[in-house]
């Protein structure tokens, strides 16, 4: 079965280290993607396009910045994906999902840890499932690479990002018989 994502019920949020003491928390916005699932509903499939230019850390200033051609160059690369290519069941609902995610067009391997709920059905008789993801990369291998050394030595923008995820999707409903 195929699930679409619920782009108003699906959340990104990440974190950096900021001049090597603290973290700089931020979140991205899910455009659309996909969780298919097979016959006993575990995941097998998931795709997601992100929304570049949604990264907001409650900064305007930075925000422009990681929008701009020294992070995510958004105005020439929009769309961040994320396309599974093995998802292993660890026990429970819990699974280990490897996929390639994409940003500047350069596409790398990265790894999560997810928990996945089962399926419900809303208020509106729509079935529904959910997961909790989380994983992080190392922004330089997406030649992400912009930074300033402090006097001491510590960079001004950690290279490690740590991110997690929210997603709730929406079984496609019913076609009615004509």
């Amino acid at each position: 079965m195929k699930w679409n994502l619920d782009p108003s019920h699906t959340s990104i949020d990440f974190k950096v280290r900021h001049m090597g003491i603290a973290s700089v928390r931020g979140s991205l916005k899910v455009l659309s993607g996909s969780v298919e699932t097979d016959e006993a509903g575990r995941p097998i499939q998931v795709e997601a396009v992100i929304d570049a230019a949604s990264i907001a850390t409650g900064e305007p200033q930075r925000d422009g910045h990681l929008r701009s051609a020294d992070f995510l160059h958004a105005e020439q690369y929009p769309e961040i994906r994320f396309v599974s290519t093995q998802i292993e069941p660890l026990g429970g609902n819990r699974y280990r999902i490897q996929g390639n995610l994409t940003i500047r067009d350069i596409t790398k391997p990265v790894t999560l840890e997810a928990e996945v709920s089962a399926p419900i059905k809303d208020p509106w008789g729509m079935q529904r499932v959910a997961a909790s993801a989380s994983g992080q990369i190392n922004r330089k291998d997406w030649n992400l690479t912009w930074n300033q050394v402090l006097e001491l030595g510590a960079l001004l923008v950690g290279e490690e990002v740590k991110f997690n995820l929210e997603v709730e999707a929406v079984a496609p409903a019913p076609v009615a018989a004509q």
